[in-house]
Order: structure tokens, then sequence, then C-alpha cells
């Protein structure tokens, strides 16, 4: 029996629990109220309020939780990327073997240095030109082939996979990548590229539209999507491109640069192919409209002719009433002209019966003339004999003095008025040197400022007028020399 025990030891022997108690009173005493400075990621709400975090830096990562009582009273609303300051105390779980800081307080310790990296790098490359909507295309109504950049094993491409098939089955083309880890970002930028440099015709088919897709995950997981590669290749890609990065509350910067964003990749694959049920009930509805158009139309030609073949008259009718007017006319042309020509021989008669015989005319005529003779001849020799009686009373008079005294008088008094008249004149003033100037119309000039630059005048001097042109020039008279 004594064979059968297990050799003694002098190493100590503890049980699991003992070991977990003495970890946590290690660390409890050994740190006891710390603060920790970190970039908050992985974190958690779950429904009993607690908050499950974790803060990192450039060499480790610390679990932490907020427990619901310490949530209202934390200083700052905890979010993924933002570095912080937390307050608490660290202690072990020992149901996992872990440990972790128990927050109590929070308080902001600057941006995120992944967040703030990324946002640098949007800002540069926004800078650039390549997030403008000009550069968006638009997608194809129903492409043939789609091409999918993401993980070939996962949910992903499961998902959209049945959406196509369900919505519109289409040829799908995978370019399987990592998407997270060391040099994901480069093969999915190559996988992008590749698919725009496919030629069209040829042995692989040419997507007409790509979906670059990755299921969710931490800041740290979809950080390959932030990388400046494949922005780049995503913005010089020439088929329209989908992204669905990460759940709806997840951005990355490919959100930015590709020609859509859909918030899961279920939803690119919605937005990739239309419905076909819906393409059917939509062309039905159009085919029903069209149809129904085309009847209101050709309703509407029908009425429009109907009322026309109402406006129109009778033309047998018209015909017929045209032809009894010229009947009717042709008998009273030839009842008129016979009752006109005997209407005008009767008055031809009765004027006949009027007139007087042609030789008591020409008698009339003859005694009236030699009447009107013989008063012409009186008048005359009336006229002549007045003349000379006048002729006889008015000479003695004219060589008699009183004749030529008002002649005289007259004649002194025509002189003097012309001399008042040659006192007045413009003439006798021109005569002292003097000149007028008229326009060509010979409007009289009496100030400088009525003549014009190069205007033609006419200037008048006693003796004659001479023509000139007014000289250009500002100077006023009082300038020009005397």
């Amino acid at each position: 029996m004594d064979e059968l025990r297990p050799p003694a030891s002098n190493i100590p022997e503890y049980t699991v629990s003992e070991i977990s108690g003495a970890v946590k009173r290690t660390l409890e005493g050994a740190f006891g109220r710390i603060r920790v400075r970190g970039e908050i990621t992985e974190l958690k709400r779950y429904p009993s309020g607690h908050i499950y975090l974790s803060l990192k830096d450039e060499g480790g990562k610390l679990a932490a939780v907020v427990w619901k009582g310490h949530v209202p009273r934390l200083g700052l609303e905890p979010e993924n990327g933002v570095e912080v300051i937390a307050q608490g105390k660290l202690t072990a779980y020992g149901d996992r073997s872990t440990y972790q800081l128990i927050v109590e307080r929070m308080e902001y310790a600057g941006a995120g240095a992944l967040l703030a990296r990324i946002e640098m790098l949007r800002l540069r490359l926004a800078a650039e030109g390549l997030f403008d909507a000009a550069q968006k295309q638009r997608l194809p109504l129903l492409p043939e082939v789609v091409g999918v950049v993401s993980s070939e094993s996962g949910a992903v491409i499961q998902d959209i996979r049945t959406t196509i098939a369900r919505r519109f089955p289409r040829r799908i083309l995978l370019w399987p990548v990592p998407v997270q880890g060391e040099g994901a970002a480069a093969k999915i930028a190559e996988a992008i590229r590749g698919f725009d440099a496919l030629p069209v015709g040829g042995a692989v088919p040419r997507p007409d539209v790509l979906i670059v897709a990755r299921g969710g995950g931490s800041l740290e997981d979809l950080m390959a999507f932030n990388e400046e590669v494949v922005v780049r290749a995503v913005v010089a890609c020439s088929i329209p491109l989908i992204s669905a990065v990460g759940h709806e509350t997840d951005t990355t910067l490919i959100d930015f640069a590709a020609d859509r964003r859909a918030p899961t990749p279920t939803a690119a694959a919605e937005m990739a192919v239309p419905a076909r049920v819906e393409l059917l009930a939509d062309l039905q509805h159009k085919a029903a409209r069209l149809s129904g158009a085309l009847n209101r139309l050709l309703q509407e030609c029908r009425l429009g002719l109907q009322r026309a073949e109402r406006g129109l008259p009778d033309l047998p009718g018209l015909l017929g009433q045209a032809r009894q007017r010229l009947d009717e006319r042709m008998t009273r042309l030839l009842l008129a002209l016979p009752n006109l020509v005997a209407a005008r021989r009767a008055a031809l008669v009765n004027v006949e019966r009027h007139l007087p015989a042609p030789g008591v005319m020409i008698a009339a005529r003859r005694a009236a003339l030699s009447l009107a003779t013989a008063r012409l001849f009186g008048a005359v020799r009336h006229a002549l004999a007045m003349r000379a009686a006048l002729g006889a009373r008015v000479l003695p008079r004219l060589t008699a003095a009183p004749l030529r005294s008002r002649l005289r008088e007259a004649r002194a008094r025509l002189e003097g008025l012309a001399g008042r008249l040659e006192s007045v004149s413009h003439k006798a003033v021109l005569a002292r040197g003097y000149a007028a100037v008229f326009d060509a119309r010979g409007a009289p000039l009496t100030t400088a400022k009525a003549v014009r630059p190069g205007q033609k005048l006419r200037i008048d001097f006693s003796d004659g007028a001479v023509a000139a042109v007014a000289a250009r020039g500002d100077k006023r008279q009082a300038d020009l020399p005397l």
C-alpha cells in the first residue's frame, strides 16, 4: 500500500480559485486606484446598461468595463477612436483568466490616434478633389456582370449571391482578397485595378459594376479601407463602384470615394441589380399607361372628326341651291334685256318730243349773237370817248405848279427815309472794320459758344463775303492772341 502513494513534494499546491484570488489581490494591492491613458476601441453597450471596451496604445491593449451605476457619472460619452484618460481600479476576472480596469471616471486626452490619422488623410484627399460629386458615375440599370471584391469565406459573399439571385440573377465575378491585417489594403487596391484593367469582350468578362464589401468590425479591423492606396484605386476606377464596408454606422474613406455607398453588403447587392418583379410591374404599369394614352388620343381624334363632320356643309344640297339660283338669274337676265331696251327707247322718244326744231334753234342763236355784237361795239366806242375826255382834263393838271411842288416834297421825304435806313443798316457797321458771322444756312451766330469745331461759316465784310471753317480745340476767345 505504501508503494501506491505519490512521492512527497515541498512545492505548494493551490486550487484554481486560490490562484485567481491571489492574482486579484496582488493586482488590486499593487496598483490600487490608477489613471490609464489610451484610445477607446471595441466599445460595446449591453442591454444591462454596462459598457465594455478596450484601451489601447502603440504597445498593448487593456480590457475595461464601466458598470451601469458609474455610466451617469462617467463625465463623457465614450466613443471608438477617442483617446481618453480613464480613472478606476485594476482587477482580475478569474472566470476567463483576464485582468481588466473597472472605470469610474473618464476625461478626454485628445483625438484618437487612428481617427486623427484618418481625418487628416480625408482632409488631404478632399483638398485634391477626390471626393467631388462631379466625379461620381451612375450605376447601370441592369448589369450583365457584377464584380465583387471581398473575402471568399464568410457571410458577405453569400449575402450578395443570395440577394442577386433573388432579385435578378446575374453573373457574379469574385476577386478574393483579405479584408483586414497586414497587406490587405494593397490586395484590395490591386483587385480594383485588376477588374478595371479587364478588356471588353475578353476571356474574362469585364464587370459592369463593382461591389467592395466587408462585414462589421472594430476600427482597427476596417483600417484597410481607410488607406490612401485603396481610395486612389477607387477614384481611378472607370467601373461604377459601390462600397459596402462594415455596418450602417461604420464610415470609412472608401465610402467618400465610391460612386455609391451602401450601409450593408445586402443593400449593395440591391443597389447593383433591380428586382425582376419590380421591373416587370413597372413595365406592365408603363404599358398600361401607354395603352390608355393611345386610347385617349384615338378617342379625342375620333371626337374631333365627328365635330368636324357635323360642321361641314351639305355639299349636294349647296350645289342644288346654287344651280337653282343660277337658273333664276338666267331667267331674270333674259327678261331684263328686252325690258331695258324698251325703257331706253321710250326715254329717247320722250326726249325727242320735247326738243325744238333745229331751224328755230339756229335762228334764235343767230339773233342773240347779232345783239351781243352790237352791244360790244357800242361799249368800245363809249370807252374810247371816256378815255379821250379824261385825258383832256388831266393833261393840263400835270403841267401845273402844284404837281411839281408835290413831287419835290415826296423826293425830300424819300431822301430822309433813305438816310435813316442807311444809319441803322449793318453795312455801315461793317464799313468801320467789323464783320458778321453766319452758319451754313444763313442764320447769324452772335456768341462763340454757338460755334462748333469744324462747322462751316460765312463771314460778311463791307465789301463781300468769305467762307470759313471753325478751328478745332478747347481754347476760348479770351485765350486767343489779339
